[in-house]
């Protein structure tokens, strides 16, 4: 299964990443679980995927972590929008 995931703003700068193409197992079915795997590539990684108010989405929409991955998805990380 191939997905891309997306990395923005302070995130990006975090993880020193802007985009993975990633072939991943049948065992990562939700971005909890892809988090979790991102999460063990050190500890930038853990801590920037690991914020409370980070957002996610799934090919372009806002989902909670539960939501599913399938192939050719693409999964986006990015902190929260502040602004008035």
């Amino acid at each position: 299964m191939t997905i891309t995931v997306k990395f923005f703003s302070l995130i990006r700068e975090a993880v020193a990443t802007e985009q993975l193409t990633l072939e991943i197992s049948e065992n990562l079915l939700t971005v909890e679980a892809l988090k979790a795997e991102l999460s063990l590539r050190g500890e930038a990684w853990e801590e920037a995927l690991s914020h409370p108010n980070l957002i996610q989405a799934v090919n372009q929409r806002v989902v909670f972590q539960e939501e599913g991955i399938k192939d050719g998805d693409e999964v986006a990380f990015f902190p929260p929008m502040t602004g008035g």
